[in-house]
């Protein structure tokens, strides 16, 4: 299974539990077998009955809704074409949710209730309304762990970085080439553009278990753990797939922009601290020489016309691969005491392993 797929499964998996809990917790506050529940008669086992076989239901629907609506909508329309994108998705939503509970309860314990009197029940409008919350409060958690970046939500709930800990960590600093110029061409709002668009587009590195850490100017910081870095070589995969991504993309750069991006990386394996950081905006942050030492190694590309560099450390971590290395000897990096053995990181084939600046 592709690691893609994975991830969508991942956040489809979470979108069914939280389903469920919330119906589970609707069963207990609702208050099962009184007179507000209306025509339907529900006792609280069979209420949960329900709840636990809707809750995966519906969170397979919304789920794959809101993972559809990323991909394909949030950002390529305006907020007044949002809106109403998401007004449907709202009126589909309560529709299928209708007919699964109606499905659901037919199957389980019969009704002579036809589908119209299920629907417009006089305890179903304070239904319509929590599952409408509760839809709307969990499409907020998604953005919100996005924003901060994938998981970090919860690292940050359970404070798992409260207190500084150590990890050993990978590090990507990806820098677009020529920058200065694009921007200078294509103006400041253009360029703003044709950054969103790069930075969409290397989403596709979550496909070899990237965490993106930062986007700074025109630089994006890309981070693993060891483990998951090295394995398969995801960190050298996942620069490859980013360019790869821009490649296919070639024909909307050029008529977008009158330009196809190109972006240089720098990669180092170290030890780090990881930490909760801030008090009215809080992240979490990683400190340490290793970090540094990524981004120095990123500036070199220039220097020898190489897309993308790696440390030694790294180098030697790194399992065997179809990737090619050339060791470029030891390089003076600013703020280091000591020159560090660099590495050009190439794929034997394509002429874009090596650049012209």
């Amino acid at each position: 299974m592709k690691l893609k797929t994975k991830y969508r499964w991942r956040v489809i998996l979470s979108y069914c539990i939280g389903w469920t809990l919330a119906f589970v917790f609707l069963s207990i506050v609702r208050g099962v077998g009184t007179m507000e529940m209306g025509q339907l008669k529900f006792d609280f086992l069979s209420s949960l009955t329900i709840s636990f076989t809707m809750g995966p239901l519906i969170g397979l629907i919304s789920g794959y809704s809101e993972l559809l609506m990323e991909e394909r909508i949030y950002k390529r329309v305006t907020i007044v074409k949002f809106l109403f994108f998401r007004l449907i998705y709202m009126l589909v939503f309560v529709l299928l949710m209708v007919l699964i509970a109606y499905a659901t309860y037919d199957f389980y314990y019969g009704t002579d209730v036809s589908i119209w009197d299920f629907a417009v029940d006089r305890g179903s409008g304070a239904i319509y309304f929590y599952v409408i919350t509760v839809d709307l409060f969990f499409s907020l958690l998604r953005q919100v762990n996005l924003m901060l970046g994938e998981g970090n939500l919860w690292r940050l709930v359970w404070g798992k970085f409260y207190t500084p800990k150590e990890e050993d960590r990978l590090f990507m600093f990806l820098d677009l080439r020529s920058s200065t110029t694009i921007a200078e061409r294509l103006g400041h709002i253009k360029y703003s553009r044709l950054l969103q668009d790069c930075f969409n587009d290397i989403s596709v590195v979550v496909e070899n278990e990237a965490e993106i850490y930062q986007y700074v100017g025109d630089e994006a910081v890309l981070t693993w753990n060891a483990p998951k870095g090295l394995l398969r070589q995801n960190c050298l995969e996942a620069y490859f797939r980013f360019r790869e991504r821009i490649r296919k993309r070639e024909k909307y750069y050029l008529e977008q922009y009158d330009c196809v991006p190109f972006f240089k990386a720098g990669l180092h394996l170290g030890r780090v601290t990881v930490t909760e950081v801030g008090k009215y905006k809080k992240e979490i942050a990683y400190h340490g020489d290793t970090i540094n030492t990524a981004a120095r190694i990123q500036a070199q590309c220039n220097a020898f016309n190489e897309a993308l560099l790696i440390s030694e450390p790294l180098k030697i971590a790194l399992p065997e691969g179809d990737f090619q290395y050339e060791s470029l000897g030891k390089v003076h990096l600013k703020g280091k005491q000591k020159d560090v053995p660099v590495y050009a990181v190439r794929t034997g084939s394509d002429p874009q392993d090596q650049i012209a600046v």
